[in-house]
């Protein structure tokens, strides 16, 4: 999932060095985009194990994303927070009885957990003595809660009963976090990476009364280990794993007290996840491939494998209620998210009109140095070529798909071609495909992009003289790199929260991503100094040549504002073109009209410097 991330007041611009006006979008073009916007959606919801007719979900319908109760049996939905910069993340205790929720401040991802009752009432602090810090897990039983809190010390695992006082239950200096509990509360699983490497974590079972190893797993380098959930049998010990022995994500059931496993093999082309059905009989499977998804249900005691009917497009998350019904959150990249069941109805609206449809997707494969990169294109009205947006995504570990896409769709209703490469370091194409990048990040990426750049150029596709190059966090990392390293393609950048500058960044970012990079780099900057260097993009900013503009949130603890001035004085230092948009938040914005004010400056600065 996306960071989280607020806004507490207007962004600026500033720094503007050019007076050129952009052609202006029509009224109507206008309307459209900032519906998909505005158009107020919601997430799938979230049911108590005991209570299944409370629910809790996320929606924008304020214009903040915020969290909502829902009472099934009385049809009553009630807005449980309220803050100026939104709040991302809640769960529900299992009677249904305490709504939890994740109290940041001004989207700096720090902070602690907050309770309500589900009925409404006045919230509190969830732990007396659990300190704020970046969240690392929150398992919430019957009779107890776990909670992860990762800092600049590192990572600190606590356990606590209800109205109890914590205990911390481990510690280290590297990433770990809270898993999963049995139903019974008396196994709680973490996973750590003591071994080195958080991209590739080990599992350890613990018993919760004296905090006593049960059991240990790991599967060596380069193969990480997931929890996925307990069984949901009251005195249920099959551990549901994720794993990627055979370069893919797969699954296994894992007996913790006899410390026996069983693999899932299925007959499915890409990465699968899943979770139980309620009676513990049967895995409700999500499969991804190829920026699509579908379902399945697969039965335990048969090994049979049955698809449940979805439209092509890319289901978000899915789950089994008690009745044995599937509700889902799917969306394609024409048509506009929807909670439904699998059968069809649909479950949770609070719109009174869709959005807007928008544009399908086609599908290109593409030789590329590492193999065949998979891109998604889209196309505006007109003949080709195009002048063409790559929309390159952050991550790196996500992937583009064929979902519904506000930002995309504004660029073709602009009048762009829109372009999506799933490169090297992408999810959903393998192990080997995700961890290609170790060593090398961002010009691995950046080989993949000019693959398929050089490929629809050949094909008529686009127009040179009129590409631009954008993306958030890693992409807008990817957006600075490129132009200072491919700067004879790009005809503008628009870098949206980026890493510019890493051996700043990896001095003002959170721990949890100065492990990650140690491990994407191969060391700390004191290891290995030139390989960073030879990574980041204000190492080449004197090749840049293209105007750039340049998003960045005050308190990003992800790409850190300090790295982005860095980066924006050199280029303040030697004339080169850009424009700076300024906001008062985070890693982005969970505000609406935030973000509509961010896609506008984005779409002039590209009207005014590369014309459709």
């Amino acid at each position: 999932m996306a960071a989280p991330e607020s806004f507490s007041g207007p962004g600026r611009m500033v720094a503007v060095t050019t007076d050129a006006a952009a052609p202006a979008l029509s009224p109507e073009v206008t309307a459209r985009w900032q519906a998909r916007f505005r158009a107020p959606r919601v997430s799938l919801p979230d049911w108590a194990q005991d209570a299944p007719h409370r629910n809790i979900y996320s929606s924008d319908l304020s214009g903040v994303v915020e969290q909502y109760a829902w009472d099934r049996e009385t049809g009553q939905h009630r807005k449980v927070t309220d803050r100026p910069n939104g709040t991302l993340i809640s769960t529900l205790s299992p009677d249904g009885e305490t709504i939890w929720w994740f109290a940041d401040t001004d989207g700096d991802e720090f902070g602690i957990w907050m309770t309500q009752p589900f009925g409404g009432g006045t919230d509190s602090a969830a732990v007396a003595g659990v300190e704020p810090a970046y969240p690392a897990g929150l398992e919430v039983g019957r009779t107890l809660v776990a909670i992860g809190r990762s800092t600049d010390d590192g990572s600190e695992l606590w356990l606590a009963s209800h109205g109890g006082t914590p205990r911390v239950v481990y510690r280290h200096s590297d990433p770990a976090s809270v898993d999963a509990l049995t139903q019974d509360d008396r196994l709680l699983v973490i996973s750590h990476s003591e071994h080195g490497d958080p991209r590739y974590p080990a599992l350890r079972v613990l018993r919760t009364d004296d905090d006593s190893v049960v059991a240990e797993k790991w599967d060596g380098d380069g193969l990480g280990l997931h929890a996925l959930e307990f069984g949901p049998l009251p005195d249920d010990r099959r551990l549901l794993v994720s794993h990627e022995r055979r370069g893919r994500d797969e699954l296994l059931i894992w007996d913790v007290d006899a410390d026996t496993e069983t693999e899932i093999v299925l007959d499915l082309p890409g990465d699968v996840t899943a979770g139980f059905y309620p009676d513990g009989s049967a895995l409700l499977v999500g499969h991804d491939h190829a920026a699509r998804s579908e379902i399945y249900r697969y039965d335990l005691a048969t090994g049979s494998l049955e698809k449940l009917e979805t439209p092509p497009g890319v289901v978000r998350g899915a789950t089994a209620r008690p009745d044995g019904t599937v509700e889902l959150a799917w969306s394609s990249a024409a048509l506009p998210p929807v909670i439904r069941r699998a059968d069809g109805p649909v479950v949770l609206s609070v719109a009174d009109e869709e959005p807007p449809a928008a544009y399908p997707v086609e599908d290109r494969w593409i030789p590329g140095p590492g193999g065949d990169v998979h891109a998604l294109v889209v196309r505006p009205e007109g003949p080709a070529p195009y002048a063409t947006a790559f929309l390159v995504h952050g991550g790196p570990e996500a992937a583009d798909d064929d979902s519904y896409r506000a930002r995309r769709a504004a660029y073709v209703d602009a009048g762009y071609a829109v372009v999506h490469v799933n490169y090297r370091g992408s999810t959903g194409y393998g192990s080997a495909w995700r961890d290609a990048l170790t060593g090398r990040p961002g010009l691995t990426e950046l080989e993949d992009i000019a693959a398929v750049y050089d490929a629809l150029l050949a094909e008529g596709f686009l127009d040179r003289e009129r590409v631009l190059l954008t993306g958030g966090s890693w992409g807008g990392f990817l957006t600075l790199l490129g132009l200072g390293t491919q700067p004879e393609r790009w005809s503008a950048g628009i870098a949206e929260v980026p890493v510019a500058d890493y051996l700043a960044a990896y001095e003002d970012e959170m721990e949890g991503l100065r492990a990650y990079d140690r491990a994407l780099f191969g060391g700390s900057p004191e290891e290995v100094h030139d390989v960073y260097v030879r990574s980041s993009p204000i190492t080449y900013v004197d090749a840049v040549a293209a105007p750039v503009l340049v998003v960045a949130g005050a308190n990003d603890p992800r790409c850190p504002i300090r790295q982005i001035d860095n980066y924006l004085g050199r280029l303040e230092e030697l004339g080169t073109e850009h424009e700076v948009y300024r906001f008062d938040a985070g890693h982005g914005s969970l505000v609406i009209e935030e973000t509509i004010r961010q896609v506008e400056v984005a779409l002039d600065f590209a009207l005014r410097h590369m014309k459709p």
